[in-house]
């Protein structure tokens, strides 16, 4: 048997949580890992810091969005409100990402769901992703927008925005594999602004808290920027783009999955627009759907008499093969900046003119 099965189980090991005598093994043997890590990556940086190793600008700014700790910490949003502002505001932003998870001549899943939202921005996916700025750049790009940029430090950015889940800020407290964070906390001091996304899900005192904790993490090197924000449901959406009210849910029994990095999430966000969630399933991040998922998934539903399947846009797009019973409906989220949009705004808005 594997000691981190899925998703799911590994994060109950590294938070804690699972105190079984496997779990306890497996924080043991992975402690000694996620220190080397930590070395690593300490070193990584420090010779970026020093300038041993070379950063490389790209012909338009950069405005990267990432952050501290794998999982879902709502930084596809965040993406999404950066590139519709710019696109607003009359620039011609372009999408840069390394295209995690995609099989060639595919996109990624992030890419699917921003062209959802975003149509008309072009998204390059590089494993490169100094080439991939400057493939933006020779098709037009005014400005590049790094999807999951933080630690690719390589390419040079104007701005660095870092999301912070606050229902999980400190990825378990430990650098992956031992915990959840890709680097020590005290890398935030490197961005511009920190943006502390869920917010509204914890109260206000947990969320000053979680402030002071990173303040001291970086030893008083804030972002110049502190922001919060909250995931706010806006429609429901089908497979074709055909948009439902929200007001659908309400009352209806449904049959919940989702793929991503915080799956507790969006099935707390089920029950608060009123769903009746009669089951919920679920998979891996950037899960690869096949047909059998979607037969056992129908299967499902049709036990629990439900009227629908709903996921995230993430998953959605990845969902092939599904007949027309039951409904298969996704949430579409729109990120709101409820603490420092104007400063954030400001930001983004300096970069793009080139003011920074």
């Amino acid at each position: 048997m594997s000691l981190l099965p899925d998703a799911e189980s590994f994060k109950r090991i590294v938070s804690g949580a699972d105190r079984s005598a496997r779990g306890r093994l497996s924080r043991a043997l992975l402690g000694p890992l996620g220190a080397a890590w930590t070395g690593v990556m300490a070193a990584r940086n420090a010779a970026y810091d020093a300038g041993l190793f070379a950063a490389h600008a790209a012909p338009v700014p950069v405005v990267s969005v990432g952050n501290l700790s794998l999982g879902g910490t709502g930084k596809t949003p965040l993406v999404a409100w950066v590139a519709g502002r710019l696109l607003r505001a009359g620039h011609s932003p372009a999408i840069v990402s390394r295209g995690y998870g995609a099989a060639r001549g595919t996109v990624s899943d992030e890419a699917a769901e921003l062209a959802l939202l975003l149509p008309g921005v072009p998204h390059v996916a590089d494993a490169d992703r100094v080439a991939g700025a400057r493939t933006a750049a020779r098709a037009g790009a005014g400005v590049v927008v790094l999807d999951d940029g933080f630690q690719h430090r390589r390419l040079h950015r104007d701005l660095d925005l870092v999301a912070i889940d606050a229902t999980d800020p400190f990825g378990c407290g430990h650098v992956f594999p031992r915990g959840l964070l890709r680097e020590r906390l005290a890398g935030l001091s490197r961005a511009h602004a920190a943006i502390l996304t869920r917010a509204t899900a914890v109260p206000p005192e947990r969320r000053d808290a979680i402030r002071a904790r990173l303040a001291e993490a970086c030893a008083g090197r804030v972002p110049g920027v502190w922001a919060e924000a909250s995931h706010a449901p806006v429609a429901l959406r089908d497979g074709e783009g055909n948009r439902e009210d929200l007001g659908w849910l309400a009352g209806r029994d449904v049959v919940g999955f989702a793929g991503i990095g915080n799956p507790a999430a969006f099935r707390d966000t089920l029950h608060a627009l009123g769903a009746r969630v009669v089951a919920f399933r679920a998979f891996p991040d950037h899960h690869a759907y096949g047909a059998a998922d979607t037969r056992d998934l129908a299967g499902l539903a049709a036990a629990h008499g439900a009227a629908a399947l709903v996921t995230t846009l993430k998953d959605l797009v990845k969902m092939t093969g599904h007949d027309a019973s039951p409904r298969l409906l996704a949430l579409e989220i729109a990120i709101v900046i409820d603490r420092g949009a104007d400063d954030l705004g400001r930001m983004v808005d300096a970069v793009a003119e080139g003011r920074r």
